[in-house]
């Protein structure tokens, strides 16, 4: 198995050598320690780093993802860290569908303002008058009469 001193590994994993030694101090990465004192660390460190990069880049928090990794010392077959990464997946992915959902809600209102105003005959002052009566958003409008 190849061993890569802290530099190298900062090179190839693209991260500083302060946030690999944080990495370590967290526990999210082994290392190993020559005779002479140098850390080093290995090809299974380099995947568990680009694994932290992938993980955070996904929205994971640092305690997340050490929840995930402390789990190769219960399991060493992978498959309590392989059920709980889908667990987060799919908890992710679901509150990921809900802001896109309120933000495409959020989307529509300012469109139908937009619209409101555009339509307005006296700009900002009034309301759009004719347009209410045929508002697709008129049960939300809080200009809209019953003529």
């Amino acid at each position: 198995m190849k061993r890569y001193r802290i530099g190298e590994i900062s090179r190839l994993s693209g991260l500083t050598l302060r946030t690999i030694r944080y990495y370590g101090e967290l526990g999210l990465l082994s290392e190993a320690r020559s005779k002479g004192g140098q850390r080093y660390y290995t090809d299974e460190d380099l995947v568990y780093l680009k694994r932290i990069i992938e993980l955070k880049s996904l929205g994971f928090s640092l305690e997340e993802i050490e929840k995930i990794i402390r789990l190769r010392s219960e399991d060493k077959s992978g498959n309590k860290r392989r059920t709980e990464l889908l667990t987060q997946y799919r908890s992710k992915l679901s509150q990921d569908i809900e802001r896109m959902k309120s933000l495409q809600s959020h989307i529509d209102e300012l469109n139908w303002h937009i619209k409101q105003l555009e339509g307005a005959e006296d700009g900002f002052k009034s309301c759009p008058g004719s347009l209410c009566v045929s508002c697709e958003h008129k049960t939300k409008c809080i200009f809209f009469r019953e003529a």
